[in-house]
């Protein structure tokens, strides 16, 4: 049964389906949807019940419907009762509108509705206005009411490439002090999306300018205004080149836990003594920890947590690597390719990690080329085993014959 011929059955019991949300929006912008979302009013949940036998129940709060691959809700309003994400009291009946259910919700741009069997738009608070101006915009003061829509709105400000409103910026810090009861999953949530978009940097830009950014990315908010050596880094402090390289790595890669890397790759910097400032000696080590700590007080991924350490670690090295001694770099090498980020990955946020414009060194391909081509069976297949001179010797040759060939490599690294 497709969409019209459960809006006409829905229309027949006196009720009407809409398509609402994301899918609207989406439509309004020329985007394809992933999914629809539908909202039913003029039934209650036991009519539709009585309408779609087949239909499963999933809401726990309010009726919600899992019908042929999609879900159904009941048009509702909520009322805040207590603190937090959660505190609100939903209210469900069938003489509530379409504009009723709309008013909940978070922006403008969320909340148009779509009626399925005439097509008609209702869009009650003007958001068809906000996509063509690029704008986010809370509906009402309701806004207030659940601090989670702060990091939402970010979210949606770096998937759309939209700018938010002042007042919304001003609604979204008044939020500030509930934002300690969002869970760690619930920010993950928010943050694993927002990185998947094109240009995640606004995301934080958005929660810097709403100044939140400190509440559960503090790591990121200490990097505000840390000064670097202007030769270097013409872009400015290590929030801004920060937000550079991780726009420039999302460019190149679509694994989150790479782009998580690439934002977590200098937060040592803000460790740095005064005194040797815009210097930062020894932030690589100092970085290390300060990765460690947001993973853990954000519940992240284990593999986000050891290539962000990793690249917090390795990355100045990775940049001048080709200027060590041959058999440095085939330890260096050889360490790479055994870590979690990989050697095209940390290519990758040195590439984006290096702000002047000059020929980069593709030490990826090399090292590939060479650890390929000089292997542990390279050196049985020659009649030399592990059992005979020892492991560590082994290694050692190992690295030794790599070493000569990096040698012979010399003067390949230009791309």
């Amino acid at each position: 049964m497709n969409e019209f011929e459960i809006a006409d059955k829905i229309n027949e019991y006196g009720g009407k389906l809409y398509i609402v949300g994301g899918a609207v929006r989406d439509e309004i912008m020329g985007l394809e949807s992933q999914d629809k979302d539908y909202c039913v009013t003029g039934i209650s949940a036991d009519e539709f019940n009585s309408l779609f036998p087949s239909a499963q129940i999933i809401g726990k709060d309010f009726p919600v419907f899992m019908l042929y691959g999609s879900e159904f809700a009941l048009a509702r309003k909520e009322r805040k009762v207590a603190s937090g994400y959660k505190g609100f009291n939903i209210e469900t009946s069938k003489s509530l509108t379409i504009e009723d259910d709309l008013k909940r919700r978070d922006i403008t741009i969320n909340a148009i509705a779509k009626e399925v069997l005439t097509g008609e738009i209702i869009d009650p608070f003007f958001g068809i206005e906000d996509i063509k101006n690029k704008k986010i915009r809370h509906i009402s003061d309701s806004f207030a009411e659940d601090p989670l829509r702060v990091y939402r709105v970010a979210r949606f400000a770096a998937k759309l490439e939209f700018n938010v409103d002042n007042e919304t910026l001003k609604l979204m810090n008044s939020l500030k002090s509930e934002l300690v009861t969002i869970t760690p999953e619930r920010v993950f949530v928010e943050l694993n999306k927002a990185l998947t978009t094109r240009k995640p940097s606004i995301f934080f830009k958005v929660l810097k300018n709403a100044n939140v950014l400190d509440v559960h990315f503090k790591e990121i908010y200490d990097l505000i205004g840390i000064p670097q050596p202007e030769k270097y880094h013409p872009e400015g402090d290590v929030f801004n080149h920060t937000m550079i390289v991780l726009d420039k790595v999302s460019a190149k890669s679509k694994d989150n836990y790479v782009r998580f890397s690439a934002l977590v790759h200098d937060l040592g910097k803000a460790t740095t003594p005064k005194n040797i400032l815009p210097q930062h000696i020894g932030h690589e080590e100092a970085g290390i920890k300060l990765v460690e700590d947001i993973s853990n007080r954000l519940k992240l991924p284990n593999k986000w947590k050891k290539s962000g350490k990793e690249v917090a670690k390795y990355h100045m090295k990775a940049g001048i690597c080709t200027t060590m001694r041959p058999y440095k770099q085939a330890q260096f090498f050889n360490l790479l390719n055994r870590s979690k980020i990989g050697l095209d990955n940390m290519q990758i946020i040195s590439d984006a990690d290096d702000m002047l414009d000059r020929p980069k060194i593709n030490y990826s391909k090399i090292a590939k080329e060479v650890l390929n081509e000089v292997t542990g069976k390279t050196l049985i297949d020659q009649g030399i085993y592990p059992s005979k001179i020892g492991k560590e010797n082994f290694f050692s040759l190992l690295l030794q014959r790599q070493a000569e060939l990096i040698k012979e490599k010399e003067g390949k690294y230009n791309t």
